[in-house]
């Protein structure tokens, strides 16, 4: 994103998602990641579980979970941001 940076951009950058469970997890497809949170409800998109059409919360964990990066956090946080700017 180039330009000055607004107050939500700002907030954004502060954010950290909880370690170690399913709001971590590169599989968790949360449809919110401006506002993702433990009680969050998501598909789990594992190639493994997704023939189950598994729908997890943020607070969920199994073993095959992989932690998401902050660059992918980020990435989907400025796509949602662009989204959100756009329709408002």
């Amino acid at each position: 994103m180039s330009g000055p940076e607004s107050e939500l951009q700002k907030r954004l950058k502060g954010i950290q998602w909880q370690n170690g469970n399913c709001l971590s997890c590169i599989w968790f497809a949360t449809k919110d990641p401006l506002n993702a949170d433990l009680f969050d409800r998501a598909k789990c998109i594992h190639p493994k579980l997704k023939v189950y059409q598994l729908v997890v919360s943020g607070r969920d964990w199994c073993n095959l979970y992989e932690e998401i990066k902050q660059k992918q956090i980020e990435h989907k946080q400025e796509l949602a941001l662009k989204a959100e700017e756009k329709s408002g």
